[in-house]
């Protein structure tokens, strides 16, 4: 044997198998736990949801693969003057959501901060379809942050075909006659048609 060779050097290691290959291993069972500990988090999609529209269902289908358990929560804010009653959109919502298991209904009042406290969330989740949105989005996401440290706000882009789609502009469309196909639940349509036809009725009378 040549002199000042260390014995494990000459040592041969099995096919396939080095430290090199154990730590990569390692890592990637490592990297599992951690995936399965992050799944295991509460989170709250808070909105007006009036109504609910496709834009909506997108940023919920791909929460509830993000997280546990998902919250959406609709804030009772009547100054709003919104078209539909909060029973109305909570039917609405527990409609539509009905395919997924881990994701409820609820709403709230007051601080989103404070409430996702009661609920033991620990993340805010947040759609964004443009720059205007994420200005307005970050500043709250740092308030809620201030309130409570430890939660977070995640950001998920808006899907291409319905970074254009908002509550207050299928409703706008519907009132004027408009194709909305697609743009809400086929439910949420027939009651938005409903709405409008009815509130249209009673304009024809009163100028009768």
């Amino acid at each position: 044997m040549p002199r000042n060779v260390p014995r494990n050097a000459l040592r041969h290691e099995p096919r396939g198998r080095t430290d090199r290959h154990a730590k990569i291993k390692i890592t990637l069972v490592s990297g599992n736990a951690m995936a399965q500990k992050l799944a295991r988090v509460v989170a709250i999609y808070p909105g007006s949801f009036d109504p609910i529209t496709s834009g909506h269902l997108d940023v919920i289908e791909r929460g509830a693969h993000l997280f546990d358990r998902l919250i959406v929560a609709i804030l009772g804010n009547e100054s709003k003057k919104p078209l539909f009653t909060l029973e109305e959109r909570m039917e609405m919502l527990t409609e539509a959501l009905a395919p997924y298991p881990n994701v409820e209904v609820d709403c709230f009042e007051g601080l989103l901060a404070e409430y996702a406290l009661r609920k033991g969330a620990r993340g805010i989740l947040r759609g964004i379809r443009a720059i205007s949105d994420y200005e307005f989005e970050l500043q709250m996401a740092l308030m809620n942050r201030r309130l409570q440290p430890n939660l977070e706000t995640i950001f998920l882009p808006a899907a291409e075909q319905y970074s254009f789609v908002s509550s207050r502009l299928v409703k706008e469309v519907v009132s004027l006659g408009g194709n909305i196909a697609g743009l809400v639940p086929p439910s949420v349509e027939r009651r938005l048609r409903e709405r409008f036809a009815t509130a249209t009725e009673k304009q024809n009378r009163k100028t009768k």
